[in-house]
């Protein structure tokens, strides 16, 4: 049975339930397993030794989502090899590949939570009322260790773009 945080997030003003833990700066990160494709996944070993930047969206066919995903894709070009930049949504892997076409988006890793959502349930981002990713922002250093954290207390608002990329920056 998962930890159940109420209280901590709404949707338009109304509460919505995460399911999973909440991370903090110190925490080992979990290992997750998503898909780029329907067939390829990603695992947190497959970006070791890098400093990983995972902004997590609710659906990229949002306002708030598109902006978000397209302003860490200009952060990242300007971040270097020793840095991956990650969006982690539970949309299809063929909608997200679409999306970052139509977007030219080439800097950002795209990953999907669609499968069995355990991304979401171990970051503790995931929404139970509508099986959504909590929009929230996760900095891990070489060594996977959560270094910065930013879970939104409200889903429609943006994050704190430059303290998380000052975060990274930090880092290397």
């Amino acid at each position: 049975m998962s930890v159940e945080r109420t209280g901590v997030a709404t949707l338009k003003g109304n509460p919505i339930t995460l399911l999973g833990p909440e991370l903090k700066v110190g925490d080992k990160a979990p290992d997750f397993q998503l898909n780029k494709s329907l067939v390829e996944a990603v695992s947190l070993k497959d970006l070791a030794g890098k400093v990983k930047l995972i902004s997590v969206i609710p659906s990229i066919d949002t306002g708030v989502c598109d902006a978000q995903t397209r302003r860490f894709n200009e952060e990242a070009a300007k971040l270097g090899d020793n840095v991956a930049v990650l969006t982690v949504s539970v949309d299809l892997p063929m909608a997200q590949a679409r999306w970052c076409g139509a977007a030219g988006v080439e800097n950002v890793v795209m990953l999907s939570d669609y499968k069995d959502n355990s991304f979401g349930e171990a970051y503790g981002v995931l929404i139970k009322e509508l099986r959504l990713d909590m929009r929230s922002i996760f900095v891990l250093d070489v060594n996977d260790t959560v270094q910065y954290v930013e879970y939104l207390s409200e889903m429609t608002e943006h994050p704190n773009y430059e303290q998380a990329i000052e975060a990274v920056k930090s880092l290397l």
